[in-house]
């Protein structure tokens, strides 16, 4: 029988990629038996979610996907900006010249896949450069606070590589914030990440008005 470390992060996992839709009841006795957990495991795998911001628990009512809105998201990414600007500059002093051939590879074939219009592949390209950049700053605060927040965030950040142009717009934030960390500048570094997430907050706000419009239409 799984234990509650594999239960959480299998259903950490499902929620992340969509296999549970948001507000979608997470009915304890059916997901024991998918995981081949006892419910006990399974309860405190749900706790342990919610308390991440994946899971809402409600009383009398058990467990759902809870529903991040754009405004959350936004305040959500203000958070990230200032600890994103952070792991930034922390990079850009760490940095070996091994990594900086990491770092621009990353950024060579994130032009390949703007220019082909690959936007799955630069999605993908996006979370490697963040996640790289994390491992070399080698803050583990920030980690663990940016590995929670873009939890919460991942269906917000798939909406904004399908509005039309933000690769593009993307792009050159991110060689921005490349050039300044291989360079080992981390007053550039920490600006150019904070200009790009702010770029996406940007991105966000333009959403909002969308996402009250279908709101309403739901409601009537």
């Amino acid at each position: 029988m799984a234990d509650k470390s594999d239960v959480r992060a299998e259903l950490r996992d499902a929620i992340l990629r969509g296999v549970y839709a948001p507000r979608q009841r997470l009915i304890e006795a059916e997901l024991a038996e998918e995981f081949g957990a006892s419910r006990f495991v399974l309860r405190n795998a749900l706790i342990s979610l919610a308390a991440e911001g994946l899971v809402e628990l409600q009383p009398n009512r058990g467990a759902r996907v809870r529903e991040i809105s754009v405004a959350e998201a936004i305040e959500i990414t203000e958070i990230r900006r200032a600890v994103e600007a952070i792991v930034a500059g922390r990079a850009a002093e760490n940095i070996s010249d091994e990594e900086i051939v990491v770092l621009r590879r990353i950024e060579t074939d994130m032009r390949a896949a703007v220019e082909q219009n690959e936007l799955v592949r630069y999605s993908e390209l996006n979370v490697s450069l963040h996640r790289t950049l994390r491992d070399i700053a080698g803050h583990g605060a920030a980690t663990r606070i940016l590995e929670q927040l873009n939890g919460q965030m991942v269906r917000h950040q798939f909406r904004l590589f399908l509005v039309p142009g933000r690769p593009t717009v993307s792009l050159p934030e991110h060689l921005a914030i490349v050039d300044a960390v291989c360079n080992r500048d981390t007053e550039a570094a920490s600006a150019a990440m904070a200009a790009h997430v702010g770029s996406v907050i940007r991105t966000l706000s333009e959403l909002a008005p969308e996402q009250r419009g279908s709101a309403r239409a739901t409601a009537l």
